[in-house]
């Protein structure tokens, strides 16, 4: 999730303009669950300021600290003395209906929700096999999928499973080992304990940025209601949320779903198309475009900007006139960054990834899937495309073309992909031919 995550832990970023781990709290307590216990870790402040003791939410949250991040199963035993006989285990970066996590609750014995998806990752995934609605094996990683099922982050346990996780052999290979919650559950199979394997409706993981866009898409914010001012001559079309002390000014358009937070300031003659999500005292400028975007909290979106389909940090400034392309010429599917590699992302649409703080200058171009790493000053004029890093230059093994007349971009541009295609024997597409002039305006 970096470079979103280089200030924030994961939990607290935003969905539907609340954090993650609030939306997972909510679903949960609406299944039934009134006492939650959290585990913590990093920046492990976040989340406590924020929540507190739950009165907010109306249930009641104990903290467990885990010291250092060695897997999900050592998390749960961080958990241990807070543990009740039986209880629900949840993954703090998945959001699953509120009526499957029911279904989960009221399930005798232990039990793990599963998810069917189109496509199972043999490397990432854990894929299920069952037999008679009970598990009965896990595919090694790697291996071919046997099945549409992988797990989806919820158990229903008891106390056995801690015993379970400790008689797990430690690694036989130098350093830390993980310690994953899956061992734990396959040590309890090993040992002739049947686990009953509930099928959930919906599931999204948080696993990259772009995966906040899509969560984005499963909240209604109409319950929140238009507790801001709205100027005469503003429009406000679908469901839309508008927080206390912020302004809706003339002109402006707001087609739901969107959720604009507190203390913010919106237009005149904006337009903001859903779902969008705006966090506390963001600002959004006159004749700004924003579609499809997660904007956090504290950024300001200058006049005459356009944001499609990106997740901008908090804190950031886009100077007058940035634009953020989210297509491709060709219509192909954008490819960004994973671990700071590049990496598919199966998306049509994608914009920029911004990292806290990230300012760009006047008349900035950013290309659709680029990454700025938190904390980046941009000067005007610039276009960014690839993974820029925070001392304002490039990222690793890139360069700026513009001062090259004629130099091909290094990783993150498209003539890369168009070289690729040529070295394969395709046909060069339109848009990778490098004139002078396409070098020197970005070719966007």
């Amino acid at each position: 999730m970096l470079p979103l995550t280089a200030t924030l832990p994961k939990s607290m970023l935003p969905v539907g303009g609340k954090p993650l781990l609030g939306e997972i709290l909510e679903r949960l307590k609406e299944a039934g669950a009134e006492k939650f216990v959290v585990v913590v870790g990093r920046k492990k402040e976040k989340i406590t300021d924020h929540f507190g003791d739950g009165d907010a939410l109306g249930v009641e949250i104990e903290y467990a600290v885990q010291e250092g991040r060695l897997g999900t199963g050592h998390a749960l035993l961080s958990a241990e003395v807070l543990a009740q006989e039986r209880f629900l285990a949840a993954n703090a970066d998945v959001l699953i209906d509120a009526a499957s996590l029911k279904r989960m609750g009221e399930s005798e014995g232990i039990a793990v929700a599963a998810a069917r998806v189109e496509a199972p990752d043999p490397d990432r995934d854990r894929i299920l096999k069952i037999e008679d609605g009970f598990l009965k094996t896990v595919d090694e990683k790697g291996r071919a999928p046997s099945s549409a099922l992988i797990f989806a982050g919820i158990s229903l346990l008891d106390r056995r499973i801690f015993d379970a996780l400790r008689a797990v052999p430690p690694s036989q290979g130098e350093g830390s080992r993980e310690l994953d919650l899956m061992e734990g559950l396959l040590c309890l199979l090993a040992h002739g304990v049947q686990i009953r394997v509930v099928e959930v409706e919906s599931f999204i993981e948080i696993a990259l940025p772009w995966d906040l866009l899509e969560a984005n898409e499963t909240v209604s914010p109409d319950a929140r209601g238009v507790l801001g001012e709205v100027e005469g001559g503003a429009i406000l079309s679908g469901e839309v949320a508008v927080g206390k002390g912020t302004a809706i000014r003339s002109g402006s358009y707001l087609k739901g779903p969107v959720v604009v937070g507190e203390g913010c300031e919106i237009g005149p003659n904006s337009l903001i198309t859903g779902p969008s999500s705006m966090g506390d005292g963001v600002r959004i400028g006159n004749g700004a475009v924003i579609e499809r975007s997660v904007i956090m909290e504290g950024t300001e979106v200058s006049h005459l900007c356009y944001v499609g389909d990106s997740v901008i940090g908090p804190g950031c400034s886009l100077g007058v006139g940035t634009i953020v392309a989210n297509r491709r010429h060709d219509g192909s599917a954008v490819m960004s960054y994973d671990a700071g590699k590049r990496a598919e992302t199966g998306r049509r649409t994608l914009g920029a990834i911004l990292g806290e703080g990230v300012k760009t200058g006047v008349g900035t171009l950013i290309y659709p899937g680029t990454v700025v790493e938190a904390g980046r000053w941009g000067r005007p004029g610039e276009v960014l495309w690839g993974r820029l890093a925070a001392d304002g230059g490039e990222g690793e093994g890139e360069r700026d073309p513009s001062n090259e007349v004629g130099a091909k971009e290094e990783d993150g541009h498209p003539a890369d992909e168009a070289e690729a295609e040529e070295k394969e024997g395709a046909e060069k597409k339109p848009w990778s031919r490098r004139s002078s002039i396409e070098t020197s305006a970005g070719n966007i």
